[in-house]
């Protein structure tokens, strides 16, 4: 009987873990690249990729409720439809979450020391390790702080696109025919890459085993995570929108920052760097929290190294778990170019939520299912958006995923002749 991990871990508790992931994943960094893509069709994307998170969220949360365990999908694909699909699902999450947290970390390196971004990503993640092997707890406690600040932050920044502006007119926002993307495969693609900023919600169901009264609190963290990082999303959307338009924002490295110096605020900025560097380092805790309770699912099932089980009897966290993610993630900051690591990973993530809708159409009546529309729907646009991202990330994701699979029938072939 594998050692269990305390359930310590309240609805607040989990939501803010959730909030910390989303927000501090997408907000400042997702909306360039998106409306890149999309162009003014930007909303259309968002609304889509919301459309996808609730999807996903639904299936989670059913699925977590039912199987509160640590580990996520990696989980309910295992009792679900069979170990490979739950190894796959597992396995994408671990490498394509890997990658993120160095991206995270460098993304604060980048705001807190320009120049010097690789040392101040590894000592984020060294201090972040450090914190999660005191206990899940005080994880939650320092993302709590973090989240309430980078809201703050995000409240100003909407304020700043709001000043000056009538707001019957700014809410009756309507695009410029002339500047519209007629490419739909742009508004596929966007909505792909803001997909990455909704993913949090992940963090929350790989925590089931250390929340209380699961099936009460899982759901409804899910969802008052997801409507409130909607919500703050369409806001900030729209602020960018009327204040820089399509065409600088898809051009802007700092777009937040961008959007209060254009709206007249440029004394905003500095909080507004700081903010993002916090959201940063809020993503980063979140994500490291989330990857080490999937590598212990793993280890469990011996998908993983075995040793990677082992939960500390005191502090009753996976601390074997949790340095040998962050050790991967310092390895990654130290040899490896990681620009592409935000497409791949929503490759990664994008996949990993299929498997999770395809678990949640097996479950009965009886089991809580979710209406069938919903992880059908899921199913569907989940692939779709993963076919429509970059081809260097969907190639870069499919090898990765191949590799998984020779891993997991070579392990397996030595298992069944042992």
């Amino acid at each position: 009987m594998p050692e269990e991990l305390a359930r310590r871990l309240g609805t607040t508790d989990a939501v803010v873990v959730g909030l910390s992931a989303m927000i501090g994943a997408g907000v400042f960094a997702a909306f360039a690249p998106a409306a890149a893509a999309a162009g003014e069709w930007l909303l259309v994307s968002l609304a889509l990729a919301a459309v996808v998170a609730y999807c996903n969220a639904t299936s989670s949360a059913r699925l977590a409720a039912l199987y509160p365990e640590s580990g996520g999908t990696y989980v309910y694909g295992r009792r679900r439809l069979g170990p490979l699909w739950g190894y796959l699902a597992g396995w994408g999450f671990t490498v394509g979450k890997t990658a993120s947290c160095a991206a995270m970390a460098l993304t604060f390196g980048a705001y807190v020391l320009p120049g010097r971004e690789r040392p101040a990503a590894v000592a984020a993640v060294a201090v972040l390790t450090a914190l999660n092997l005191f206990g899940v707890r005080r994880s939650a406690g320092a993302a709590r702080v973090i989240v309430v600040f980078v809201l703050a932050v995000l409240a100003g920044v909407v304020v700043a696109g709001l000043v000056g502006d009538d707001v019957v007119r700014w809410f009756s926002y309507t695009p410029d025919p002339a500047l519209i993307s007629t490419h739909p495969w742009g508004v596929l693609q966007a909505a792909g890459l803001l997909f990455f900023a909704f993913a949090g919600y992940a963090r929350i169901a790989t925590l089931g085993e250390e929340v209380r009264d699961p099936a009460r609190t899982i759901p409804r963290a899910v969802g008052i995570a997801l409507a409130v990082t909607l919500v703050v999303y369409l806001l900030v959307a729209l602020a960018a929108l009327r204040t820089l338009k399509p065409e600088l924002l898809a051009r802007s490295t700092a777009p937040l920052t961008d959007l209060v110096r254009e709206a007249g605020f440029g004394w905003m900025a500095p909080v507004v760097t700081v903010g993002a560097a916090v959201a940063a380092l809020g993503a980063l805790l979140a994500l490291l929290l989330g990857v080490s309770r999937t590598v212990l699912a793993m280890a469990r099932e011996r998908d993983l190294p075995g040793a990677l089980a082992a939960v500390d009897p005191v502090r009753q966290v996976p601390r074997r778990a949790e340095l040998a993610v962050g050790a991967a993630v310092i390895v990654l900051l130290l040899v490896a170019d990681l620009r592409g690591a935000i497409g791949f990973s929503s490759f990664g993530v994008l996949v990993y939520y299929a498997v999770a809708n395809a678990c949640a159409l097996t479950l009965g009546r009886e089991e809580g299912a979710p209406p069938r529309v919903v992880p059908v729907l899921g199913l569907v646009l989940c692939l779709v958006l993963a076919a429509t991202l970059p081809l260097a990330s969907v190639l870069a994701g499919v090898a990765v995923f191949a590799v998984g699979w020779v891993i997991y029938a070579v392990r397996r072939g030595r298992t069944m002749s042992s």
